[in-house]
């Protein structure tokens, strides 16, 4: 009888857990992998509160489970192996739990693994022990095409999953050299408005010394702003940044028609327009993704790649019309004025374009 009750618990524990724990392994270009478990946060937290020997909380809100869930988390390790090469991983967690379209609607978690991958590793395997039931795992080992799928019951341990296909980790020096290339072509050619905001910095004065100072204080804005913004310590929708981003291109070209030469307070307008402008590279950045074991080495080449691409829109307008014309009597009337005219209606445009449409 006893033997009965064991059995019909257990056919009910895995119909329960079935389809609910699904694990994919992907290995992002930067050297790394990333590990992501989906599964049934209450199935979850009653093995871990039984583990601990504690009573059964029976939570079922998400704001509960995911507290109670990240209080266990040290013993989630104790039934997780990760190996390359029959070496044993020691991956960096985290774990949220929030609705789940995959689980039906319900509460689900997600254990993030993190690590960097070993240099030369041929072979994958895994075990996850925290579900009795039937899961996939799925290793993603080329850039295209079909993962490799294996499923697995309850604490079993993969066959060795060939890692062959992945390309070789880069450096952090390329891993630098890429995210600068990609913070320069934000701004050229991709970054129109960056761009004219930039120029409408150019057009105001004809000495060196107002442009550096004005240049200086938007780039140590948007360097606060988009370091803050990548770490999660400010956050503000697109809906709003972007039509500012545009007000304040419309903003700076308009003063620049109606002054001559900088003002004290121009340098303070610059710089909090700057904090606008970083949480809007903040978003390409997001859109492009960052390494998670080189998140500094990829923020701060982005951000010289910027500098980079600003340097360039400013070297190129100096050469244009700044090293031939700045001294003419004219220069004001027949470029400033007019450029500025121009920059000072497409930030308009884009204001009331972002407004109803972002």
């Amino acid at each position: 009888m006893v033997g009965v009750v064991v059995l019909l618990a257990a056919v009910a524990v895995s119909a329960h857990e079935i389809g609910t724990t699904h694990v994919a392994v992907t290995f992002p270009q930067d050297g790394t992998y990333r590990v992501e478990i989906v599964t049934d946060p209450s199935s979850l937290l009653d093995k871990l509160e039984a583990a601990a020997r504690e009573p059964r909380s029976g939570a079922s809100q998400v704001d509960d489970l995911r507290e109670r869930l990240r209080r266990h988390a040290a013993l989630i390790p104790r039934r997780v192996t990760l190996a390359f090469d029959d070496v044993r991983m020691d991956p960096a967690m985290r774990i949220d739990v929030a609705q789940s379209a995959s689980l039906g609607g319900v509460p689900g978690a997600t254990l993030i693994l993190t690590g960097p991958r070993p240099s030369g590793a041929g072979t994958l395997t895994w075990s996850y022990g925290w579900t009795f039931a039937s899961y996939a795992l799925r290793v993603q080992t080329r850039a295209v095409g079909e993962p490799a799928t294996q499923w697995l019951e309850g604490g079993d341990t993969s066959t060795p999953v060939s890692l062959a296909a992945l390309p070789p980790p880069i450096s952090r020096l390329q891993l630098a050299l890429r995210y600068l290339a990609l913070g320069f072509t934000h701004i050229l050619p991709k970054g129109l408005d960056h761009v004219l905001f930039v120029l409408g910095v150019f057009l105001l004065s004809r000495r060196w010394k107002p442009i550096l100072m004005q240049v200086s204080a938007f780039t140590i804005a948007h360097s606060i702003t988009l370091a803050l913004s990548i770490y999660g310590v400010v956050s503000l929708s697109p809906s709003i940044v972007e039509p500012l981003i545009a007000l304040s291109i419309a903003y700076i070209a308009v003063e620049n028609l109606v002054l001559s030469d900088m003002r004290p307070w121009r340098i303070g307008l610059v710089f909090a327009f700057g904090l606008l402008h970083g949480l809007g590279f903040a978003g390409a950045l997001r859109d492009v993704g960052l390494p998670r074991s080189e998140f500094v080495t990829a923020l701060i080449g982005f951000n010289a790649g910027v500098e980079l691409g600003q340097l360039a829109v400013i070297s190129a307008a100096f050469l244009a019309v700044g090293y031939w014309y700045g001294n003419r009597i004219w220069y004001r009337r027949r470029i400033v004025m007019p450029a500025s005219a121009c920059i000072a209606c497409m930030g308009v445009f884009w204001t009331v374009q972002r407004l109803h449409f972002g």
